[in-house]
């Protein structure tokens, strides 16, 4: 059935934000929409592995940090763009109202935008935001969405391009990540994004236990992830970090047994693939967090702290230790991860779970 209706989405964001967006943005799809979205430059070549989805690239990296006049160069190619073009429904998935300036000349015959003046248009922070994204743009009353939001996988994605392995295992491991766009106007690198990542440390305490099982450890991430490689220098570990695209990223991640990261963009590229997923939280819950499908859990640090979560949905409280991250050890990840092989290795998909440091 070919689709009646029109959506425009505006959603820049990071990875995660965009990938937890998506299964709403199917939602519609589902119901007859045609979907124009409106990305950042760097998650479009994965929006555009969904053959259901339009996308219409900005440069987000100069309206968020550039100047006045890159800013409004970026605006206004915006706008010839969607210039006298039409929707039923325009859904600007932000409370600043400033995002309006991007729809402007959008003609729609509703538009909707993030609002905490209105339950029904507010994103509740204990509950998972594909859920939440989903209860919105669908307009559905609580009750009338039982079923938790799963990943959609992207339906064109290349070949994976990690080759063959002899080994018994292949892991990827993401031990870098962990920046925040919109925050990079204060700061090249905001401190408290850190709080989310687990020391890389421990990253090496777990594959030297990996390689010593003759296992073959993968290192992945972005070209900035490129400070973690000298802390591996000593084992005979795969670096792939900054090789791969992010539609690369979750087919490396298909080739692979198994990934561990923290909360990072890649996590939620691991969560499009196939494989088993181990991650790892201190600050933010991981039920809000881990992708819902089976195979896939979290490592929730910090049992019996009591300033546990200490992210609001915007901002950390301010943390000088990082106790929950480092209350996470190599032994419980390993623990975890055999957990998952273990189960698959049997042809029994695991659903997801959370567990602590002391139990689930």
């Amino acid at each position: 059935m070919q689709p009646c209706k029109k959506a425009l989405i505006i959603k820049l964001g990071q990875i995660g934000d965009a990938i937890m967006a998506v299964p709403s943005v199917y939602a519609l799809h589902a119901e007859g929409y045609q979907i124009d979205w409106v990305c950042g430059k760097a998650v479009e070549p994965l929006l555009a592995c969904y053959s259901w989805i339009r996308t219409i690239p900005v440069d987000d990296r100069a309206l968020f940090l550039g100047g006045a006049l890159q800013r409004a160069g970026v605006l206004l190619d915006l706008w010839q763009r969607l210039a006298r073009k039409t929707y039923d429904l325009c859904a600007t998935l932000y409370y600043d109202r400033r995002y309006r300036l991007l729809t402007l000349p959008v003609r729609s015959r509703r538009k909707l935008m993030l609002s905490q003046q209105a339950r029904a248009t507010t994103l509740l922070p204990s509950r998972h935001p594909a859920d939440e994204f989903t209860r919105v743009l669908l307009g559905l009353h609580d009750g009338h969405h039982e079923q938790s939001s799963a990943p959609v996988r992207p339906d064109r994605l290349p070949p994976s391009p990690l080759p063959g392995t002899t080994t018994p295992r292949r892991i990827a491991m993401f031990a870098g990540g962990v920046q925040h766009l919109v925050r990079e106007q204060a700061e090249q690198r905001v401190p408290e994004q850190a709080l989310r990542r687990w020391p890389v440390e421990r990253f090496v305490a777990v594959a030297e236990a990996l390689c010593a099982r003759s296992w073959e450890v993968v290192l992945m991430g972005s070209p900035d992830d490129t400070w973690v490689r000298p802390y591996f220098a000593h084992l005979p570990v795969i670096d792939c970090i900054g090789r791969y695209s992010l539609p690369e990223v979750v087919s490396a991640c298909d080739g692979c047994d198994a990934v561990i990261t923290h909360d990072t963009g890649p996590l939620h590229l691991a969560g499009l693939s196939k494989t088993c997923l181990v991650s790892i939280f201190g600050p933010t819950d991981p039920a809000t967090r881990v992708p819902r499908r089976p195979n896939a859990m979290g490592i929730w640090g910090g049992q019996g702290f009591a300033c546990r979560p200490c992210y609001d949905g915007r901002n950390f409280a301010p943390c000088q230790f990082n106790g929950c991250m480092h209350q996470v050890t190599p032994e419980l990840v390993v623990r975890e991860l055999d957990r998952l092989l273990d189960a698959r290795t049997n042809g029994v998909d695991v659903p997801w779970y959370v567990t602590s440091p002391q139990g689930t």
